[in-house]
């Protein structure tokens, strides 16, 4: 599964342009976005970690657990992102607990990914 099944007739999301900054680490973080067009790298301690492309999530820490961001976030190309609110993710995850697991999967995933490179 990825996440642009349920977004890819959405009219709700906001379009940013290459080179973009969509956040900053160390920011307050109140959404995670799904990535409807384009890329979007997602940069830790001046690293590029991850290029997520469409389908795929970003941002799910701050919406989960973290009151502040882990990383920046810059679209590699124009993108269309779709922004996940609690009150959305909550409403998401009663209607399709697949997107929960999804998000879990993910989030699982990339802590390994940073686990094994320590």
């Amino acid at each position: 599964m990825d996440a642009l099944r349920l977004f890819r007739n959405t009219q709700d999301f906001t379009s940013c342009s290459a080179g973009h900054t969509i956040f900053h680490a160390g920011e307050a973080g109140h959404e995670m976005f799904v990535v409807k067009e384009g890329e979007v790298e997602v940069i830790v301690k001046g690293e590029v970690v991850e290029t997520v492309t469409s389908g795929g999530i970003f941002g799910e820490m701050a919406l989960i657990d973290a009151p502040t961001r882990s990383a920046t976030a810059i679209a590699k190309t124009d993108c269309q992102l779709v922004p996940i609110d609690e009150k959305r993710f909550t409403f998401l995850i009663q209607q399709t607990p697949f997107f929960g697991l999804y998000v879990m999967r993910v989030l699982a995933r990339r802590l390994r990914k940073m686990d094994m490179a320590k």
